[in-house]
């Protein structure tokens, strides 16, 4: 690794800053590279899943990464293009000007995560290779069929010194996280992202952190109880809840509890009429995150929740294929329940009750800010209420989930759900150093009035500034 990275690095100073024929040329690969293998990419994510549905696999997995590649290639030319700021007075009125140049940092490192291998791994590279930059990827040693397809994959169609993967578990990631990156970009767990950063602070390595946490959904007594039981739960079993913004917890007004739980039963079941036989559901990834989820349920049924199981086909849970675990609800829970104190990553939602919306509002301004917020409802003046007073890394409305889908908006967490953002120029951006540029008017007489020997000129210049 440390031999690839130095490689990279020197390949980038004898090449400087790229052109847009060689960021395109890159950009193009991994379009062809996609392309050539989108067959192998959700045949090896159901293995390492023991099951996962492969029409999911091929949206969020294959068709995202075009998504985010298309769109960079076809803003490229504008977001490479030097940006105008102003000079200040009394230069700019003599010729002065002032710019940024976005360079490229060098060599990115990527950490990608279990939950969506592909698309975190690749979905990043539409800014780091339109910014001008070499990468390094060390993908999850929990997905290892997909892993190792990916170093495949990228050993096909790319030389070690513009783009290289490093398969391996816990001691390669922890020797990954030590190199000196000219950036990192972290997609993981909030726990896990603590050493990281820690590690890369040795070197002073700057971090963009992608992490999770309690995505809140706040039903509004106006919204459409059906609508909202379709979209939630749509985000929510997609990946079987495995999905860092996936809908955590939520809360509906006391009177709308039965209503919420029926349309709940009749949502699941035109989506998914069968769990365990169902091709289009996915399974929990392995038995240690099935065992965790299990003792959410166990916890919060000790601690006296009510659990409402979903399953339509009434099937046995003796015929339960790999680690399929069928979507529940819990009432009633506190603050006590683990369900409650932890992301969830599975087919589970809370659910809380409140009788005015402002209660929504202090309960999540009371806990860590999450990665992402959805508000259903019809009621402008209630949205604003909760769009001013919470924050969030972002927010989708009357749906979930569907911001980080939007290429043209920054995408990332703030505090412990993240640190940084990108996608779109954004992205570019944040694998860019933006140089600040300033050319001096070329009037010698004009600058000469700030050398010495001062004269009363210069101090009514300088006095017609200090002012309020």
């Amino acid at each position: 690794m440390k031999k690839t990275l130095e490689l990279q690095k020197r390949k980038s100073l004898l090449e400087g800053t790229p052109g847009i024929k060689i960021r395109l040329d890159r950009l193009n690969r991994v379009l062809d590279m996609m392309i050539s293998y989108q067959e192998q990419i959700p045949v090896a994510l159901s293995k390492d899943f023991g099951h996962r549905s492969p029409m999911a696999s091929k949206f969020t997995d294959v068709a995202s990464v075009f998504d985010a590649i298309h769109f960079a290639k076809k803003s490229l030319k504008k977001w490479m293009k030097p940006e105008k700021r102003s000079a200040s007075s009394p230069f700019n009125l003599f010729g002065a000007k002032a710019y940024i140049q976005y360079q490229p940092l060098g060599t990115v490192g990527i950490i990608s995560p279990w939950n969506f291998p592909i698309n975190l791994t690749f979905a990043p590279l539409a800014g780091i290779f339109s910014a001008g930059n070499r990468a390094m990827i060390k993908p999850s040693e929990i997905t290892p069929e997909t892993s190792n397809l990916m170093k495949k994959m990228v050993s096909e169609f790319f030389d070690p010194d513009e783009l290289a993967v490093f398969c391996g578990d816990v001691p390669v990631a922890e020797a990954f996280s030590k190199l000196p990156f000219d950036h990192l970009l972290f997609t993981g767990s909030t726990s896990i992202a603590k050493h990281v950063m820690r590690a890369a602070a040795e070197n002073l390595v700057p971090v963009t952190l992608e992490l999770g946490g309690k995505s809140p959904v706040i039903v509004s007594s106006s919204a459409n109880m059906k609508q909202v039981a379709d979209r939630v739960w749509n985000g929510k079993l997609l990946n079987s809840g495995q999905i860092c913004l996936a809908p955590d917890y939520l809360f509906v007004h006391e009177d709308h509890v039965e209503p919420w739980i029926q349309a709940s039963k009749q949502s699941i079941a035109e989506m998914f009429p069968s769990f365990f036989d169902n091709e289009d559901y996915t399974s929990i990834i392995n038995e240690h995150h099935f065992k965790r989820l299990s003792n959410y349920l166990d916890d919060a049924k000790k601690k006296g929740a009510r659990l409402i199981e979903f399953n339509p086909a009434k099937e046995d849970k003796e015929d339960r294929t790999h680690f399929k675990m069928l979507p529940t609800v819990i009432l009633g829970v506190n603050s006590d329940m683990l369900v409650m104190q932890e992301e969830i990553f599975g087919p589970i939602i809370p659910v809380k009750t409140y009788s005015k919306i402002e209660d929504t509002v202090d309960y999540i301004n009371g806990h860590e800010r999450p990665l992402g917020l959805y508000y259903f409802g019809n009621d402008k003046t209630e949205e604003a209420f909760v769009l001013d007073n919470t924050i969030s890394g972002g927010v989708t409305l009357n749906d979930v989930v569907f911001h980080v889908s939007q290429e043209d908006i920054p995408f990332g967490g703030i505090g412990p759900s993240g640190m940084g953002h990108y996608h779109g120029v954004d992205g570019f951006k944040r694998f860019s150093h933006a140089k600040g540029i300033y050319k001096q008017s070329s009037i010698d007489a004009v600058v000469k009035l700030t050398r010495p020997p001062f004269t009363s000129f210069f101090d009514r210049l300088i006095s017609s500034r200090i002012k309020k």
